[in-house]
Parts: structure tokens; C-alpha cells; sequence
């Protein structure tokens, strides 16, 4: 590489060691040729393939042609911390970078949906296996799109917790290996943890919030007091709200409707909902009488199986087949989660309130996770909020499910607090199942609090 001028490299070397120059300073800062750069960005990609397994060389047309699309200004220079994201908890392969005001500088995601509606859900090993051979793509993407070298990143931000191992494990391996050639800071992410933070990438929320947290391997409510700081209101007792739709949806056989064929459980539980009757099926709320704020889902998913066979027999059609009452049932089942979810978070808002957890007239609640992006059942929450004088506020859709922004702004989160940022990855482990904070479930049950009955008109 051309030879640096000795005031240019000072100043350099004054960013590097994460020391503000002053403005002279600045101004002396190198400005790197295009050339310089191109040098840079390959012995890093270079290092990254080695990371990955894969020793391939990029060619020189490849490289000029990412150059050219690199917009390398003279002067640029990286002044705010730069956080990489990784996430394979699940069924997705995400990762993106964000920096420290919250600017997504790029993002790459690989869906394993369409393969696991074809078998009928996730399978462990086939997940494993498509994290392993999507991984490597997905980071160099997200870094592409960011125009950031591993050499420039702050800290490598990865999900270890919970989630599937064998998905967490692939996640994990990759990014240590990263960490070790470029000698970055690691920082182990809770999955939950990133999905409550999220809202405070979009909007101004500021602790403490109640965050109610529904996906297909996940529901919660929590009062999120600080960065890594939450109490424990409720759980599933049982299964997850996304995983009961996913199943109803494959008791159904929706995959071979025409209009659901493409999508996922809950996404064509939701599509079928609007074109049926909720109220011609009665299925109750689960623990109607637990004066708690934990949730139950599994004997609910029991009832609806019988009525499913029950129909089937009355219709004369084999398991299989598309029932014509499957849109009356798609909104019944519908309906009777999102009543069951929200009279739990109503609960939990009136005991945060009574215990001034909450602010009395400023009140936040924020909902995440997939099955967050259900409208209706947004809407039937929007009900409870409206009558607790609550704001309701939801990250966007595509912010709901599992990605790679959410756990580098998590990163970047824990990067201000000073909390959790490894120099040393001796002994770290991913947690296929692990608690989010303190659990004062018991004393939720133990107040006993009685919920007002509203009008549910949806």
C-alpha cells in the first residue's frame, strides 16, 4: 500500500484508537484513495471467506465493479460506532449493520420459509443446514450494502439465546470465528431482549415500558425497566401463540388453498379470518378465572382439533381436504387468541400502574415479535390501550419478525450502557432456553387483580 504522510497517519491512527481528533485534526485525516480502499475491502473479504471455510479470491472485475458501487468519498470518514448484527436463532439467516443514531447502513436476510411449509415445519438439522450454507452470503452482503469492512466495525453483535441450538450454534461459530481474526469486541444478545429494544430504533421510547412479546416460539409480558433490565410479568405456559396458528393452520391444510398456499400459518389463519364468521364457532379464552398474566394456548389448540374433526366428518371429507367452513373457523381461532391476549396485558398494565411501575397518564406499551404484525390482534390491544389511557406503539411489520437490525441496535444499545461487551469469548455458549430478567409472575397472581369485561368489536 502507498506510504501514509506522517501528519495524515497520526490522525489515522487517533480514529483507529477511537480518540476525536481535533478539528485541525480532521482535517489532516487521510483522505483514502479509491485505490487504498479497494486494498483494504479485499484483504478483509479475503479474511472473511477464510472465516467462513471458503478461500475463494474475488476477481478484479468483481472488485472494481464493488468499488464503483462503493461511492468512497475523499475525507469519509467512520466517526460513529459501527455495530454488525447477526441472527439465526430460528428459521431465519439475517444480518445487518447499524450504527450509534440508529441509521441501518445495510442489511441482507435468507428466508427458510418457503422450505419449511413444505415440510410441514421447522426441522431442526434442515435449519442447521441452511444457516451453514447462507450464512457467509448474508454477513458479506450486509457489509457490502453498508459500504463497512470487518476492520472498521465496533463490535460483533450475535443472538445466542434462546432459540433452536443447532440454528443458535451456526450463528455463533461464525461469529467468534470473526471476532478472532479481526480482534473485535463480541457481544451475546438475549433474543428477547432485542425485539423489546427495537421500538427505541423507530420511535422515541424512553424506560420504563411495558412490552408484550408474541411469536411462534414466544409470548411474554415484561416491564422493560432498562437496557438489561426487566421483570417478568407472564408467560406461555405451554406453546406460543405463533406456533398454535401454525398448527391450526396445518390441521387446515391451508397450504393447499389458493389464496394461502404461499404463506405462512399465521399469515393464512389472518388472510382466511376476513373472509369468515368469528362468532360461528364459540371457542372460550383459556384461563378465564387465573387472575394472572400468564397465557396458555395448547388446550385451546386441543378443542379446535376435535371441532376440525368433527366438521370433516360432518362435511364427508378425509384429513386433507379443505373444509368449507375454514374460513369460519380461521376467524374464530383468531378471535379467541387475540381476546386471550389482550385481557392478559390489560391485567398486566393495571398492576404496573397500581404497583407505579407505570407512568400513570404516560404509559407505553410496545408489542413485538412475529405474530405482532397480526392486525387484529393489534386492534383488539388498541382496544385495552384506549381504555387505559395507553400508547400502543409497534415497530414496523418487517421489524416484527427475526432480522439482523434488531440485534446490532440491541448491540449498540448495550455498547452506550456499557453492559455485556466481551473482549474475551473463552467459555461463551449459546442458551437454547433461557428467562428474560427477573420473574415476579407470582406476585402478579398473587394481587389477583380483576380486569374490567370490554366490548371486543373488532
Amino acid at each position: 500500500m502507498t506510504s501514509l504522510p506522517g501528519r495524515q497517519v497520526r490522525g489515522f491512527l487517533c480514529l483507529r484508537k477511537g480518540r476525536a481528533p481535533s478539528l485541525q485534526g480532521r482535517r489532516r485525516v487521510l483522505a483514502i484513495s479509491v485505490h487504498e480502499a479497494g486494498i483494504i475491502y479485499r484483504v478483509s473479504m479475503l479474511i472473511l471467506n477464510k472465516t467462513a471455510g471458503v478461500f475463494s479470491k474475488p476477481s478484479k472485475r468483481k472488485l472494481y465493479e464493488y468499488l464503483r458501487s462503493f461511492n468512497f468519498h475523499p475525507g469519509k470518514v467512520f466517526l460513529h460506532k459501527l455495530v454488525l448484527g447477526i441472527e439465526t436463532s430460528c428459521d431465519d439467516t439475517a444480518a445487518a449493520v447499524v450504527d450509534e443514531t440508529g441509521n441501518v447502513l445495510g442489511e441482507a436476510i435468507h428466508s427458510q420459509t418457503e422450505v419449511h411449509l413444505k415440510t410441514g415445519g421447522i426441522i431442526p438439522p434442515v435449519a442447521q443446514q441452511l444457516h451453514r450454507e447462507n450464512i457467509q452470503r448474508i454477513v458479506r452482503e450486509a457489509l457490502s450494502l453498508s459500504k463497512v469492512s470487518p476492520s472498521e466495525l465496533s463490535a460483533i453483535a450475535t443472538t445466542i439465546k434462546p432459540g433452536l441450538a443447532l440454528s443458535l450454534g451456526v450463528g455463533l461459530s461464525f461469529s467468534l470465528r470473526m471476532v478472532n481474526q479481526f480482534k473485535k469486541p463480541f457481544i451475546p444478545i438475549h433474543h428477547m431482549e432485542a425485539h423489546a429494544l427495537t421500538i427505541r430504533l423507530t420511535n422515541k421510547v424512553e424506560f420504563p415500558f411495558l412490552v408484550l412479546l408474541i411469536s411462534g416460539g414466544h409470548c411474554l409480558l415484561a416491564l422493560v425497566r432498562g437496557v438489561s433490565d426487566f421483570l417478568l410479568l407472564g408467560k406461555s405456559l405451554d406453546i406460543a401463540p405463533g406456533d398454535m396458528l401454525d398448527k391450526v393452520a396445518r390441521r387446515l391444510s391451508l397450504i393447499k388453498h389458493p389464496e394461502c398456499s404461499t404463506m405462512s400459518g399465521g399469515k393464512a389463519i389472518e388472510h382466511l379470518a376476513k373472509q369468515g364468521n368469528k362468532l360461528y364457532f364459540d371457542f372460550k379464552p383459556p384461563m378465564q378465572r387465573a387472575k394472572n398474566c400468564d397465557f396458555s394456548f395448547s388446550g385451546l389448540q386441543h378443542v379446535i382439533d376435535k371441532t376440525i374433526m368433527q366438521k370433516e366428518i360432518e362435511e364427508g371429507i378425509e384429513k386433507g381436504q379443505i373444509l368449507s367452513s375454514a374460513a369460519d373457523i380461521a376467524a374464530a381461532v383468531q378471535h379467541t387468541i387475540a381476546c386471550h391476549i389482550a385481557k392478559r396485558t390489560h391485567r398486566a398494565i393495571l398492576f404496573c400502574k397500581q404497583r407505579n411501575l407505570l407512568s400513570q397518564s404516560n404509559a407505553v406499551l410496545v408489542v413485538s415479535g412475529g405474530v405482532a404484525s397480526n392486525l387484529y390482534i393489534r386492534k383488539a390491544l388498541e382496544i385495552i390501550t384506549d381504555a387505559t389511557q395507553c400508547t400502543l406503539l409497534c415497530p414496523p411489520p418487517r421489524l416484527c419478525t427475526d432480522n439482523g437490525i434488531m440485534v446490532a441496535w440491541n448491540g449498540v444499545e448495550r455498547l452506550h450502557a456499557g453492559l455485556g461487551i466481551l473482549y474475551d469469548t473463552e467459555g461463551i455458549r449459546y442458551e437454547p432456553k433461557c428467562p428474560l430478567g427477573v420473574d415476579i409472575s407470582k406476585e402478579v397472581g398473587e394481587a389477583a387483580i380483576r380486569v374490567p369485561r370490554l366490548k371486543m368489536k373488532i
